[in-house]
């Protein structure tokens, strides 16, 4: 059986190396939520701006931009996400900038996919708890509070980020069904909102994601599925 951690996560691989590339993906690929390439540093970044991934695998010499010069314009998007270094050599220097740069892990080329697999297994404790799994393909981002289905971003209102980190929070204190008096406040604060003004929010959310995203139960208020 998969682990469910690593079935949550994103994974980009940057590497010039196509063979290398294949065999990984055919190696660990199914092991996770999804598995992307791209073929130097230049297209590594554009893939990860596109992508927004959990975990990035770069190599360390390529063409364009090298996986420490990427690593680094990473690093300033998103100084959370875990960065692996593969590289053909044992370099002093490298590994030292690399230190500098917050990549979590060096891999010196040969090295075991099952031994990559097992350090992204590790990272559950740093990245697991950021990643919730929803309804039809949808997840939630609690660092970046960000909503994905499947793999591509949902944009979403201020208010309608503030619902899902409301409806999350208290799920995950096992408060799963939040009153409309509670929504009311979080999101309008000190403006009178009545209640069409709530499910009208709620349909224009629905619209945008899913009609089963967001649950109604009568009575009682909305929780998330």
């Amino acid at each position: 059986m998969k682990n469910k951690f690593l079935k949550k996560l994103k994974i980009l691989l940057v590497e010039d190396e196509e063979k290398l590339s294949s065999l990984l993906k055919n190696a660990i690929g199914d092991s996770f939520y999804s598995f992307y390439i791209a073929n130097n540093g230049k297209e590594g970044m554009e893939n990860f701006l596109k992508l927004s991934p959990d975990v990035v695998i770069t190599d360390i010499m390529m063409p364009d931009m090298t996986g420490l010069e990427m690593a680094k314009d990473i690093k300033k998007i998103d100084s959370d996400v875990p960065i692996i270094i593969l590289s053909a050599f044992s370099e002093t220097q490298n590994f030292l900038e690399a230190i500098d740069i917050g990549v979590v892990k060096y891999f010196i080329k040969p090295f075991d996919p099952d031994e990559l697999l097992e350090y992204i297994e590790s990272l559950e404790p740093t990245i697991g708890s950021k990643i919730i799994t929803l309804v039809e393909g949808f997840t939630f981002n609690k660092i970046k509070k960000s909503l994905y289905k499947d793999t591509k971003f949902v944009k979403l209102s201020k208010k309608e980020n503030l619902l899902f980190e409301l409806l999350l929070q208290n799920y995950e204190d096992d408060k799963r069904v939040i009153d409309d008096e509670m929504i009311k406040k979080t999101l309008w604060e000190d403006e009178d909102v009545s209640d069409e003004r709530l499910r009208t929010f709620i349909r224009r959310l629905r619209v945008k994601t899913s009609k089963n995203l967001v649950q109604n139960i009568k009575g009682q208020g909305y929780q998330l599925r």
